[in-house]
């Protein structure tokens, strides 16, 4: 049975749906935001495939167009991960800047490197200036902390202890110079005039909190 929108399947916000909890028109697949799917999440339009950004795609997480392959940002691909046009097998990974012959299954990175943008910061660990910054929190229990890409980098990096940043010097190919302009992390110098960076950071981090303190103190 239809519904006023015309859909035959169930839960769809968008129009002519046969497939289930689809926001976009004509879908025969389930969970869609775009048009005229057959395969499923996909916020492009046509694909009989999965997960795809782009269009007309037969393979899954394509951003590009026309491909069977997976994961291609380019168009026409039976292979996978092409950034390009018309090809039938996957490059060579390039890490900073550079071919290299590593699978990929066999890639390790920092852990560091998987950060977030955005954090919900609890009440109960926010700092006095967060408080002044953000009084909302009183009402919700907290605030949405939402960084910069490069600020999330180094947030991140601080936080990771000295064997995960050392991975950093194992990764294949490794710039300090790419790296800074990528992170804005400074490796240039090497590990250990980033701990001499690390160590006056938390010194005037501890210099501001005891000013808080004293504040505080003061008010009493």
């Amino acid at each position: 049975m239809t519904d006023k929108k015309n859909n035959s399947g169930d839960m769809n916000s968008g129009y002519m749906n046969s497939g289930y909890m689809n926001s976009g028109y004509w879908n025969s697949g389930d969970w869609n935001s775009g048009d005229s799917n057959s395969g499923d999440r996909n916020s492009g339009n046509w694909n009989s495939g999965n997960r795809n950004s782009g269009y007309w795609n037969s393979g899954n997480w394509n951003s590009g167009d026309r491909n069977s392959g997976d994961m291609n940002s380019g168009d026409w691909n039976s292979g996978n991960r092409n950034p390009g046009y018309l090809n039938i097998n996957e490059p060579k990974m390039r890490i900073f800047g550079k071919e290299t012959d590593i699978d990929r299954e066999d890639l390790e990175f920092p852990n560091y490197f998987y950060f977030n943008l955005n954090e919900w910061i609890d009440e109960d660990y926010m700092t006095d200036k967060e408080k002044d910054a953000y009084p909302s929190y009183a009402t919700c229990g907290g605030y949405l902390k939402i960084s910069g890409y490069k600020q999330a980098w180094k947030e991140s990096y601080e936080k990771a202890n000295e064997d995960d940043k050392k991975k950093t010097f194992d990764i294949t190919n490794f710039n300090a110079d790419m790296f800074y302009e990528i992170s804005g992390i400074d490796l240039r110098n090497g590990i250990e005039d980033d701990k001499k960076k690390d160590l006056l950071k938390k010194a005037d981090e501890l210099i501001e909190k005891a000013e808080e303190l004293k504040k505080e103190a003061d008010s009493l």
